[in-house]
């Protein structure tokens, strides 16, 4: 409450004193050519009668909405009296498992050109802005390009894609009060596997170097309740590339009660009807205040519930060769074992541990990438009764596991008794009992459905 008086305050002070004057604007639909020789749509905001004025160009994250959802970011840049463009994403082959950051920068580039080339703007004085999966592309364009004059990021991350998804995968699970091997376990391991398959786009995506050949002036902008980015250790990722780098032109500011894309908020999961007003003065008073906003101002790094683990590359024994064959095999198994049991003469005596093995275990292998699934689609913290820090449906799958556990250890330990007047074909079966036992279990124990 004392933050938002301030800032208050302040505002009326600016007006007494002289506050910049806030612009009309109006908008033109233009059309960019990229340079493959595709086009894609754009529109300039600028304001009313402008003329050499500063530009930007608006690169937004991830998806493939249409530039309108970003109407409000380049309305806000042109009633600080700055041109800015939105235009439409190349959404072609952009998928979860494939996307070219370059190609989106070399796109960027593309939109650049055209920008400086209006008559509204001073071709020497646009720049570039980038929003989430933007915070990767924008530098991007920025460190191949003398023609960008200045480098504005949102919510962007110091670090690759992959170990920022767990990051915030795991935000999601702690804040809806989830703990234990839910979070340490099967998220990690979930995304390791996605990587190593070579379905997570751009997944060790090398940031800081980078950030380390960007020459031109930088103001990185995080909200302090970021959910989906880490805001307080990209902070630090983004000055420590900087500095490593002899950089000193720079301003990194973290912006109070804003989400990730500079909207308020009041957890970080919602997001309010527009942006932060302390963003958007921010941004226009650092582009109108040039080369002299850029002065290395550095704020206090937000305060994050945990830090950003790194992602450890597969061992052998979990590469995706071995893992599709424990999955596979497993599932093969356990279906091999029931089909067969239509033959009479091929049935095991005692069938109840052998019946509670196979359902518990296909119903533990399939729940687990259910989870893993529902995790990666959620969009808010809530989910459902927890029991110890457990999901429900997680504590289902984990009782599961142990029955199962159980079950295979009341075959094994019966194994004499079960073969000893059995047929061939009652022996194959066993064996392919065993073995999808065994390899539900490697799965449980991989996974966290064994561990606390």
């Amino acid at each position: 409450m004392l933050y938002r008086i301030l800032l208050f305050l302040s505002l009326i002070a600016a007006v007494v004193v002289g506050a910049p004057t806030a612009h009309a604007s109006a908008t033109t639909d233009i059309t960019i050519t990229r340079g493959d020789g595709t086009t894609t749509p754009g529109t300039i905001h600028a304001p009313e009668g402008a003329s050499g004025r500063p530009g930007v160009v608006l690169v937004y994250g991830s998806g493939t909405s249409p530039s309108t959802k970003y109407a409000e970011q380049a309305e806000a840049f042109a009633r600080a009296g700055i041109v800015a463009l939105r235009y439409d994403k190349r959404t072609e082959h952009y998928t979860a498992a494939h996307r070219d950051y370059s190609l989106l920068a070399d796109d960027a580039l593309s939109a650049v050109a055209a920008l400086r080339n209006r008559p509204e703007v001073d071709p020497n004085n646009v720049g570039i802005w980038g929003l989430s999966e933007g915070g990767w592309v924008a530098p991007l364009a920025a460190s191949r390009s003398a023609d960008i004059a200045f480098l504005i990021t949102i919510g962007a991350n110091s670090g690759a894609p992959a170990p920022q998804q767990s990051w915030a995968d795991q935000t999601k699970l702690r804040v809806g009060g989830v703990r234990g091997s839910m979070v340490d376990t099967l998220l990690p391991n979930g995304i390791r596997q996605v990587v190593g398959a070579g379905q997570f786009a751009e997944a060790d995506y090398d940031q800081p170097s980078v950030l380390a050949r960007i020459q031109q002036p930088v103001l990185g902008i995080w909200g302090d309740k970021d959910r989906l980015t880490p805001p307080g250790d990209s902070l630090r990722g983004f000055q420590a590339a900087f500095d490593q780098a002899g950089k000193t032109n720079y301003t990194l500011r973290t912006v109070r009660d804003t989400q990730h894309s500079g909207f308020t908020t009041t957890t970080g999961f919602d997001r309010g009807d527009h942006l932060s007003p302390e963003y958007t003065q921010l941004m226009g008073d650092w582009v109108n205040g040039l080369p002299g906003s850029a002065s290395g101002q550095v704020d206090q790094p937000a305060v994050q519930q945990h830090s950003v683990t790194p992602l450890q590359p597969l061992a052998w024994w979990e590469s995706t060769a071995v893992f599709l064959t424990v999955l596979v095999g497993t599932l093969l198994a356990l279906a091999g074992f029931t089909l067969t049991g239509f033959v009479k003469s091929w049935r095991l005596p005692s069938p109840g541990p052998t019946r509670i093995l196979v359902v518990t275990g296909v119903i533990g292998v399939v729940g687990t990438i259910a989870q893993i699934l529902s995790i990666a689609s959620s969009r808010g913290t809530s989910f459902g009764p927890l029991i110890f820090g457990r999901t429900l449906p997680w504590l289902t799958l984990q009782v599961l596991a142990v029955c199962a556990v159980v079950a295979l250890a009341l075959v094994v330990a019966r194994s004499r008794h079960t073969l000893a007047e059995a047929t061939t074909g009652a022996r194959l079966r066993w064996a392919l009992l065993i073995c999808g036992g065994t390899g539900f279990v490697l799965w449980a124990l991989y996974f966290g459905l064994l561990l606390p």
